[in-house]
């Protein structure tokens, strides 16, 4: 989806997501160090809150300039500093290996011939980072009618494990049951489907 089709999405909603952090998230960081934390499709920004809240560095990245403007106000006002860009994951060019936390929950990034968001997510991963992929189980082929999504056409947890090396150690590739903040979109989906990986240092 391009930006303006994700604008078009947001401004359907005064609020389109729960304002909680995801639950997967907050189990998964629960034993890491804070440091840098890159927040991938961060929309209205309650997961780089709750990051920046427990003291970690976040940059957070994001398509939609209505997103990221309440993602900014919501931040203004829990009074945490983050560091927003505006613009999808591979145009961002970040930094190579320069975050040790890349968390990228129910990301809509699309495919391409050359894997870019795919490599994207992997390269921003600093030595002895961990990569964190939180998506819908059973979802790959599921259309939804009325809309242009498509998830036949979106990146998937089971297209990056392809790609991890003998630089990468899987810590976490399981489904288990997604603990669900009470509304928002989304909250019909049950499971999860959770990678974790951390790059050797």
């Amino acid at each position: 989806m391009t930006e303006a089709q994700w604008d078009q999405r947001y401004s359907e909603f005064e609020q389109m997501w729960s304002g909680a952090p995801n639950g997967a998230l907050v189990v998964e960081v629960a034993g890491l160090t804070p440091g840098r934390v890159l927040d991938v499709g961060c929309g209205e920004g309650a997961d780089a809150i709750w990051l920046a809240a427990n003291g970690w560095s976040v940059t957070a990245v994001e398509v939609s300039g209505i997103a990221l403007g309440r993602a900014a106000q919501h931040a203004a006002d829990a009074n945490v500093a983050v560091h927003w860009v505006h613009a999808g994951l591979v145009e961002a060019a970040l930094p190579p290996a320069s975050f040790d936390l890349v968390s990228a929950q129910y990301p809509a990034l699309l495919q391409t011939p050359d894997a870019a968001a795919e490599r994207a997510l992997l390269d921003a991963v600093a030595l002895g980072g961990v990569l964190l992929l939180v998506h819908h189980a059973g979802m790959e082929d599921h259309r939804h009618e009325g809309s242009s999504f498509n998830n036949a056409e979106f990146v998937w947890p089971r297209m990056v494990a392809a790609l991890l090396d003998d630089e990468w150690v899987i810590e976490v590739d399981e489904v288990r049951p997604r603990a669900v903040p009470e509304g928002g979109a989304g909250a019909h989906h049950a499971d999860d489907v959770i990678l974790r990986a951390r790059r050797r240092p």
